[in-house]
Formats: structure tokens, sequence, C-alpha cells
């Protein structure tokens, strides 16, 4: 039994099947790039020394080509939520800076939100590639 009422969990259907499965690769490419370079800028406000280029970050868009259709979906959306979080703190964090004041401890917290996010992806689309082979 659930504790939704059927029209929630309906609607939480409906939108879920609403998510496109045919993004193209480079869609994603893209995406994945504008969100790590917003990440390096992050990483400089919060007083972090720049993250290294890990094979598995940069393999990404390759692995996600490898995954299911499910897995592209909710990789996708993944994505589109963790720039829905990046776009209004780092514009935040920027205001802050301005301003002269230290933005390193908010910063520091934006990036980990975005570092768990990210890794769920991550882990996400290795488990996608794992079943697919």
């Amino acid at each position: 039994m659930s504790a939704l009422p059927p029209k929630q969990i309906r609607a939480m259907e409906d939108a879920a099947a609403a998510i496109p499965t045919n993004r193209a690769p480079d869609a994603f490419a893209a995406q994945w790039k504008r969100l790590h370079d917003q990440a390096a800028e992050l990483s400089q406000m919060a007083g972090m020394a720049q993250e290294a280029a890990l094979e598995m970050i940069t393999n990404f868009p390759d692995d996600l080509a490898l995954a299911g259709p499910d897995q592209r979906a909710l990789v996708w959306q993944g994505i589109e939520d963790i720039d829905a979080m990046m776009q209004p703190g780092l514009t935040a964090l920027r205001i802050v800076a301005s301003r002269g004041q230290n933005a390193s401890a908010p910063a520091m917290a934006l990036w980990r939100e975005f570092h768990r996010s990210r890794t769920a992806l991550l882990t996400l689309t290795k488990t996608g590639v794992d079943r697919a082979a």
C-alpha cells in the first residue's frame, strides 16, 4: 500500500513518462561540460583546488550512450535538476562576492550538493551500462 493517493501517483508516473529518452549524446555532453565549468567556478569560490579530470567524469557521455533509455531519461532529469540548483546558487554567490563578502562557506555547501548529485548520476549510469552489457 502506498502512502500517496492514487491521483498523485498517476501524476508522478505521467511526469516520468514525459521525460524524453531520445536526447542526442551531444546535448548530454554539452550540458555535462557546462555543469563542470560552473563547478570549477564554484570550487574557486569555495577556496578549493581545481578538481582533477577523472576518467569516470570525462567518459560520462560515452557511458551514457551505452545505457538504456530509462537510465538516460533519469540522468537527463538529474542533469536538469543539478542545473536548477547551480544557476540560482552561483548567482547568489556571485552577488555575495561582488559585495566583498566571503562566499566560501556557502560555496562549499553548494559544491557538496553538486558532488553528491553528480555521484548519484555517475552511479546510475554505471549501473545502466552494467545491466546493458
